[in-house]
């Protein structure tokens, strides 16, 4: 079992900076089952999307809407996963869920999710 629990968001004014993280816990922490980790969204009305993933060796993926604006990190000694979000404009408003599961593009496990809003 994987438990994640995620912490940061909050609201901020567009280009503006915001640093959400995630720490992962359970019996499968150091097994395969989440050797990606990473940031999904969901906007009122919208699919939940891919903003960020990373694989324990360091492989990352980001959507095109983010590039050059967020950086995820990992540390996988503790299980966390960092998404560090700079130029931040009133569209990255959503809610951000942490996730875990083999490949980037298809976690299993979920975070609560944790609200970033940004204000224009």
């Amino acid at each position: 079992q994987v438990r994640l629990v995620e912490s940061g968001g909050g609201l901020v004014q567009s280009g503006g900076s915001l640093r959400l993280s995630c720490e992962a816990s359970g019996s499968m922490t150091g097994t395969i089952m989440i050797n990606a980790m990473g940031w999904y969204r969901q906007a009122p009305g919208k699919q939940r999307e891919l903003v960020a993933a990373i694989t324990r060796g360091g492989g990352t993926n980001y959507a095109d809407s983010v590039k050059g604006r967020f950086t995820i990190s990992r540390d996988n000694a503790r299980n966390t996963v960092t998404l560090q979000m700079d130029s931040l404009k009133p569209e990255d408003t959503a809610v951000y869920y942490c996730g875990a599961g083999l490949v980037t593009t298809s976690l299993k496990y979920w975070g609560q999710g944790t609200q970033v809003t940004v204000s224009s």
